[in-house]
């Protein structure tokens, strides 16, 4: 599947998810046989943990359909980068996307400066930059954060020499987007 199709059905599926029209999902026994012989997601999201931003949920997608790897605060770290270079190396998948989304806890705690201790230590660490950046920009400071913070984490994903030489061969995009919480639109900045 062609990274813009698969674009396509990521938009069309928060359009009806926005509405309160869910798509009806295979969950039968015959679909999960089916994923028992392999899987073929057509996208690899990145999200945040927040249990409010489901991804199969809010894009309406069902099993085996997506590949998402969730952290707090969406940090991609080098396990994070692993899980995608392997879905983008043995599954061909064609569009990595970077999901974000209003009132983020991580990036609130990193915003106000919350000192922890442990492995959130490392996870407000990793959003500092994103917090930096958004303190030069004009308007509301967490949402800057936030969108940052997606800019951020591309730019990792970017990193990668699998992910650069597979965008190299034209059959890889990444895209940002920030999920609205409140009314459930999710925004794609491209």
């Amino acid at each position: 599947m062609i990274a813009e199709h698969a674009l396509r059905r990521l938009i069309e599926g928060n359009e009806r998810y926005i509405i309160g029209q869910c798509a009806i999902i295979d969950v039968s026994m015959e679909r999960r046989k089916e994923l028992t012989e392999g899987q073929q997601p057509f996208a690899i999201l990145i999200g945040c943990s927040d249990s409010r931003v489901p991804p199969e949920i809010i894009f309406g997608q069902g099993l085996g359909d997506l590949f998402v790897v969730r952290t707090a605060g969406g940090v991609v770290d080098d396990l994070v980068l692993g899980s995608v270079e392997y879905a983008v190396s043995h599954f061909g998948v064609e569009l990595i996307v970077v999901l974000g989304h209003e009132d983020c806890g991580a990036v609130k705690a990193a915003v106000e400066g919350n000192h922890e201790s442990g492995g959130i230590a490392f996870i407000m660490e990793a959003i500092e930059p994103a917090v930096e950046r958004a303190k030069m920009q004009v308007g509301n400071l967490l949402d800057n954060a936030i969108k940052a913070n997606i800019d951020l984490n591309i730019q990792r994903v970017r990193s990668s020499p699998a992910i650069r030489e597979a965008m190299r061969k034209d059959c890889l995009k990444i895209v940002g987007a920030f999920y609205d919480i409140y009314d459930g639109l999710v925004q794609f900045l491209i």
